[in-house]
Formats: C-alpha cells, structure tokens, sequence
C-alpha cells in the first residue's frame, strides 16, 4: 500500500534521507513508499538473502546482527525512528550483509530498487540528492565502525 499524509510527511522531511529534497521532489518519493508493519520478534530481512529494497524507520526498535566465523551470532548495532537500512543492497546489488529484526512493534516504509530507478527517471536531480544522503549517511556509519575497530585494537594491545 502506498501512503501518503502530512504527518508522515513532516517526518521523513526531518530524517538525513530525505534532506535537500524540493515540496515535489519529496511527495513523488513518498508516493513510491510502501508501509510495512512486523511484530516483536519478527526477521525484517535475514543476512545473504537477495535484497531488492531499504527500508525507513517510521516507529520500533530493530537489532542488526551478523553471523560470525564461529557460528556465533554478533550484534552490531540498532535502529530507531529516522533511520534507514538496506541501502548497501541497493547500491551494490549484493545480498544482504546483515539480519535486522524488530524489537518492538514497528513500522517501516520500504522503498525498492524499481521505485528508486522509476524516481531516477522521473527526477535525476533529486535522485542524486537522495544519493549523496544516503553516501553521507553510510560515510558516518563508516567513521562508527572505523573508530570502534580502533578502540578495540587498542584495548586488545594492552
């Protein structure tokens, strides 16, 4: 089901994906959103698995984990209103690097790799602010990741 409404979105509008976007620009993406609803407990999406699709926190709390070499399970991170995952998967067309399941109630706005190629033909310009958004996101993630790797090396060191 698509949505649309002013709540929802005065929301997306204060969330780093949809930053720089004109009135337009922002109500074409929005059409394009489809809403999702998973209960406690429920895999969003699982590690490996082909992915097609990111997906926008609207309410909930989600785990991101990983399985290790060991076969043990290792979190990663989590999400929360205003964030975005499965991203990578759009951009590298790669399975998914991650299992986000949800914590809580929670309710997501999924936005596929055909939508996002329809808004590109539709709107270049705002696709690539979309774009730089997301690069400017995954760049904090990475500068998260990079600083932890470093604390840790750290620590182990002494």
């Amino acid at each position: 089901m698509a949505v649309s409404s002013p709540d929802l979105k005065a929301f997306l509008v204060s969330t780093p994906f949809f930053g720089g976007l004109s009135d337009a620009s922002l109500d074409l993406l929005i059409s394009m959103l489809v809403e999702r609803q998973f209960d406690v407990g429920a895999t969003v999406v699982s590690e490996g698995e082909p992915g097609r699709s990111m997906y926008i926190v609207h309410a909930g709390e989600l785990t991101v984990t990983k399985l290790g070499k060991s076969g043990r399970v290792i979190r990663m991170g989590s999400f929360g209103p205003g964030d975005f995952f499965g991203e990578m998967t759009l951009i590298e067309m790669e399975n998914r690097s991650a299992t986000v399941v949800a914590e809580s109630p929670t309710v997501l706005y999924e936005l596929t790799a055909r939508s996002l190629y329809a808004y590109y033909k539709a709107d270049i310009h705002a696709y690539l602010m979309v774009m730089l958004n997301i690069n400017r996101e995954l760049c904090r993630r990475l500068r998260r990741a990079d600083n932890r790797i470093a604390e840790l090396t750290d620590a182990s060191r002494e």
